[in-house]
Order: structure tokens, then sequence, then C-alpha cells
């Protein structure tokens, strides 16, 4: 089975709401919290049309994760945790982290102001 990627770079912004979930990972535990952040991903990627790209990352030093994710609109939130295996999933970050969920609604995109060679 193929997919098609729906993502991609646009030159004018539209309205995109983004999900920050910092995770500070127990002593030891940034990989494990990793890989739970990522199936959690993963489960959301799959099968919900809110869902547009995620970004996640592991700090240098350790002691966090970072999911930056893109979804179509703030309610997507409540869609995706009433979904009890969605909420059994992210749950299991309990057992390795805390974590701070955020969302947020883009109120300016800033791109480069470059001249350009000609």
């Amino acid at each position: 089975m193929t997919t098609k990627a729906i993502a991609a770079f646009a030159d004018v912004p539209a309205p995109t709401t983004f999900i920050v979930n910092v995770i500070h990972a127990h002593p030891g535990k940034q990989e494990e919290a990793f890989e739970i952040i990522q199936d959690v991903v993963h489960y959301v990627a799959e099968r919900k049309e809110g869902f547009l790209w995620s970004s996640l990352a592991k700090s240098t030093d350790g002691l966090t994760v970072v999911n930056i994710e893109a979804i179509q609109e703030a309610g997507n939130v409540g869609e995706f945790f009433s979904d009890p295996v969605f909420a059994e999933k992210f749950k299991r970050l309990n057992t390795v982290s805390s974590s701070e969920f955020h969302t947020y609604t883009v109120a300016d995109l800033v791109l480069p102001k470059r001249e350009t060679a000609g």
C-alpha cells in the first residue's frame, strides 16, 4: 500500500494550531520517553484526519523530549484524547516522565528577508 504525503510548504501563512509537548524524562529515561511519544504520534498520524505533521526531538542533555505537532484546529485535541487507545498510549508517558502540554494558534509567520543576487 502506498500513501500520499499531504504536508507541504506554502509561501503564505495558513491558519494552523500547534501542540507543543515538553516531556521531562525521569533520569535515564529519555529514550523510553521518546519511544512512547513516537508511538503516540504515529498512532495519530495513521488514524486522525486533523493531524498535519509532527517534529519529535531529544535534547542533547538527555533530559527532555519535545513533540511539536501541527493540527487543523484546537478541537482536534479533544478528538484525539477521546480515543481510548490514544489516551492509554499517552498515559504511558507518566511512567517515565512529567510533561507540559500546550496548544498554540499561529499569530505571525516570519520568513527570511534577504535580497536575492541578480
